[in-house]
């Protein structure tokens, strides 16, 4: 059984690989924009996913000893995806909103794929 850790460390290799990606688009592209969405989405996104990970062991222990009340953090989570959205809307000469958003949701997309993807292989 795989850890969240390493979980999250598989998931930060393959989202900075990405973000490399990222930044040669836009470094070498007339995309600049898009590629300023997604990195800045993409940034967030790995801060939320972080985010997910510490409430999960957070929840998890909390369940275990069976002290009080768990969050998720999912209010966090949903203002660091509003600050994205004001970020864009506020400086559309630098960030692609749609690009943003997208970047945002990149590394649940990757977590999807990375689980479909273990399960694929060992069962």
């Amino acid at each position: 059984m795989q850890t969240l850790q390493d979980i999250h460390k598989r998931q930060k290799k393959v989202l900075f690989f990405l973000l490399a990606l990222f930044v040669l688009g836009w470094g070498f592209t007339d995309f600049k924009q898009v590629f300023a969405g997604l990195i800045l989405g993409s940034l967030f996104g790995l801060y939320n996913f972080w985010i997910l990970i510490r409430r999960m062991e957070r929840f998890d222990r909390t369940i275990t000893e069976g002290k009080g009340r768990a969050s998720l953090g999912t209010a966090m989570r949903f203002a660091s995806g509003v600050a994205v959205a004001a970020i864009a809307i506020s400086l559309p000469e630098h960030f692609d909103l749609v690009g943003a958003v997208i970047g945002l949701m990149i590394p649940y997309i990757l977590l999807v794929a990375d689980r479909i993807l273990f399960h694929t292989k060992h069962y």
